[in-house]
């Protein structure tokens, strides 16, 4: 029986599962695996600067791929505490993130050696499993364990913690075969049944899309039925690719990050459809603002114990988006639309009237570039395969909802843990999965600036990523708060950010910067035709600043000095 060192044996587990690309910072506690993957070839390793960042471009990876998202945390100790926030953004992204984290040699857990840090209980509540391999001959049936486990179900980070020595042991050559995850199943004939007595009760009926229908690769079917049923769709927070942009019957993302139209829907709606989604605090506030107290829900969701959690429901399926969805469309011609072709004319209609809206900040020619026209020329710009990562903060607050996405999945957001930092990075790794797609990140001046040094990462790796870095020179989301409720004495709120089209510029690729209208779409047209890395550092309007939870703070007196 032949045999192998433990790296080359993790080696061939990731091969023979179909894994083509890791991410990580390289460290000394698994070099024998990374000697593997220089000798075996075939898996394409790319090293950030940051094992947080590379984190976030696994998770990326993997929202884009639909497949496991490999990091390597290969320093025990700090390299792997690193990875604390990834692996808690992919916890809240439900975003199968599998880390394979370094630990210390076996003979020196416990004696409290350098570097030494609990790193299996650090990570239990953040993931869906934080386990030690402790045999050399278990390691490849655990690391395709934790791969198995990232995918099941609901989707979420796994996380292996790996002792140096298990990676220069002598195992036998591990034949585990490829990667197979249990699919669930689609609603039952009965289910199916109900689900079409509700809808036929309904005079204003509506479906809510969530991130589950990107998982199950079902949103070319939510738009078919949506066609046939001719019911408005909505997107959960987040989730604006479930549908193409400009889709007559899709109203956008509704909730506190979304817009008029679609929040009116969920408010007014008889019966809500709800697929693939939790109906959730980031989609919700788990208020009665934004989903009727009257509506019958249909909530279908792979994961049993999302279902009524925070809504009663009608009915509960705990099964498969996708299918879900097929199944339906089965049965269509059993459903009788013709009751709520009122709803839908109103609804035709306050499309128009947001469209109206949405041209009258594409018209503004105010100095200083307000943010909602800068969104508007990135919106006009984006070419419809293009994929767009996000952060967190006031400018990407407005920009959830008044983006262009054709191709699902082509939108990638912090998602719950609603995480500063994030886009950047995330963006790489999407590139990554995507190559042929344009990729184009969208932070504020100080987000950008938590992982500026990635764009060394690009250039390295040759990843053609267009970061928008929207310059208020201000923590924004932050500032609004202390504006509005804490009487505008400000701390700590304001920030200088360095020329980012310069600081591009001195790494070696472009840089462009846009302060007046107009300027941005141009930077972007030219920048999405070249084919290295670049950097638009756009200077919007530092006083338009908007709140988003009013419901946290009460209002104080302006203080004048």
């Amino acid at each position: 029986m032949s045999t192998v060192c433990g790296g080359d044996g993790v080696h061939r587990v990731l091969r023979d599962a179909g894994v083509t690309t890791v991410f990580g910072l390289l460290g000394g506690s698994m070099l024998e695996l990374f000697d593997a993957l220089y000798r075996h070839r075939g898996i394409a390793y790319i090293g950030a600067r940051d094992e947080r960042a590379a984190g976030h471009m696994a998770d990326a990876y993997a929202r884009i791929s639909r497949q496991p998202g490999i990091v390597l945390g290969a320093q025990a100790g700090p390299g792997v505490a690193n990875l604390v926030t990834a692996v808690a953004e992919a916890w809240l992204a439900y975003s199968p993130l599998v880390v394979l984290a370094g630990a210390l040699s076996r003979r020196d857990l416990s004696k409290d050696t350098f570097q030494e840090i609990d790193q299996v209980a650090l990570f239990q509540p953040i993931c869906k499993r934080s386990m030690l391999a402790t045999d050399a001959e278990r390691l490849p049936a655990m690391l395709m364990d934790a791969l198995r486990l990232s995918m099941s179900g609901r989707r979420g980070p796994v996380v292996l913690h790996v002792p140096r020595d298990l990676f220069s042991a002598q195992i036998a050559q591990p034949n585990l075969g490829a990667l197979n995850i249990a699919q669930p199943g689609g609603p039952s004939q009965a289910d199916t049944e109900t689900i079409i007595e509700l809808l036929n009760t309904a005079a204003r009926p509506v479906i809510i899309a969530g991130g589950g229908l990107k998982w199950s690769a079902g949103t070319k079917a939510l738009q078919q039925l949506s066609e046939r049923l001719q019911i408005p769709v909505v997107a959960s927070t987040g989730h604006a690719d479930v549908m193409p942009y400009g889709h007559p019957m899709f109203a956008g993302q509704s909730g506190p990050r979304g817009n008029f139209v679609a929040s009116r829907l969920t408010r007014e709606a008889d019966v809500i459809l709800a697929i693939g989604s939790r109906l959730a605090f980031n989609s919700t506030f788990l208020s009665h603002d934004y989903i009727s107290a009257r509506a019958k829900i249909i909530q279908i969701d792979i994961e049993g114990n999302a279902i009524g959690r925070y809504f009663p429901v009608a009915l509960g399926v705990q099964c498969d988006a996708r299918l879900s969805v097929e199944a339906i469309l089965a049965s269509a011609e059993e459903i009788d639309g013709t009751g709520w072709a009122q709803w839908l004319a109103s609804f035709q209609a306050s499309r128009v009237e947001l469209q109206a809206q949405r041209d009258t900040e594409s018209a503004d020619l105010s100095e200083p570039l307000s943010l909602q026209r800068a969104l508007a020329e990135i919106r006009a710009t984006l070419p419809q395969d293009a994929i767009v990562t996000l952060d967190t903060g006031n400018a990407c607050l407005h920009a959830a909802d008044r983006l262009a996405h054709y191709q699902s999945p082509a939108l990638v957001t912090p998602l719950d843990f609603g995480l500063v930092g994030f886009g950047y990075a995330a963006a790489l790794g999407a590139q990554a999965a995507a190559p042929s797609r344009p990729v184009i990140s969208i932070m504020g001046d100080g987000g950008f600036g938590y992982t500026m040094a990635e764009l060394n990462t690009a250039i390295q790796h040759e990843l053609p990523v267009v970061a928008i870095v929207l310059d208020n020179g201000a923590w924004g989301a932050e500032k609004a708060y202390q504006l509005e409720f804490f009487g505008g004495r400000l701390l700590g709120a304001d920030i200088d950010s360095p020329p980012y089209d310069e600081y591009a510029r001195i790494c070696g690729p472009e840089g462009f910067r846009a302060e007046r209208p107009g300027e941005l779409k141009a930077a972007l047209s030219q920048a999405l035709d070249l084919t290295v890395p670049s950097i638009i550092h756009v200077k919007i309007d530092p006083t338009r600043l908007s709140t988003l939870r009013k419901d946290l703070f009460e209002p104080q007196e302006v203080v004048r000095q």
